[in-house]
């Protein structure tokens, strides 16, 4: 069975260092994904918005800034605030979006919970299917022990 961790919540899209305006958002994790974060944004449109990338980036950007390419995450303080900055970038546009960090930090920890650091393969059950695949069928055994070229076995007597 697996566990999917959501949280609602509105962060702001960026638009300068004077404006920005309310995106509602969703965050998810999956255990059947175990190593990525998804960002949902509802921007008005008939179909949201989502982005999807490594949870290890998110957990790290909480505490110091990382990421390159296509996603950067970082934290900072804005009106005395601390938040949590990710700059997306896509052929499409790019987008600067403040995500409070108490209520990611608090999203996070349920994710590290549902799948600790280090377990993630674990949950992709990785092992069980290789182990499947290599297990040989007896069908498959039989074939190994049959002799594929019988020799002539027929006596002269027989002709």
């Amino acid at each position: 069975m697996h566990t999917v961790v959501e949280r609602e919540l509105e962060l702001k899209l960026v638009l300068s260092p004077e404006r920005s305006i309310p995106v509602p958002a969703r965050l998810t994790y999956r255990t059947d994904d175990p190593y990525a974060v998804h960002i949902t944004f509802h921007i008005g449109s008939h179909h949201p918005v989502n982005w999807t990338f490594a949870r290890e980036l998110l957990v790290e950007g909480v505490f110091r800034p990382c990421g390159h390419g296509d996603v950067r995450v970082w934290p900072t303080k804005v009106d005395g605030r601390s938040v949590v900055l990710v700059a997306l970038s896509s052929p499409d546009g790019d987008a600067l979006l403040e995500l409070p960090t108490a209520q990611v930090s608090a999203w996070l920890e349920r994710t590290l919970r549902a799948v600790p650091p280090g377990t993630e393969t674990e949950q992709l059950g990785i092992d069980d299917a290789l182990a499947e695949l290599l297990t040989p069928t007896p069908a498959t055994d039989d074939l190994y022990l049959c002799d594929p070229w019988p020799g002539d076995e027929s006596s002269s007597d027989d002709l």
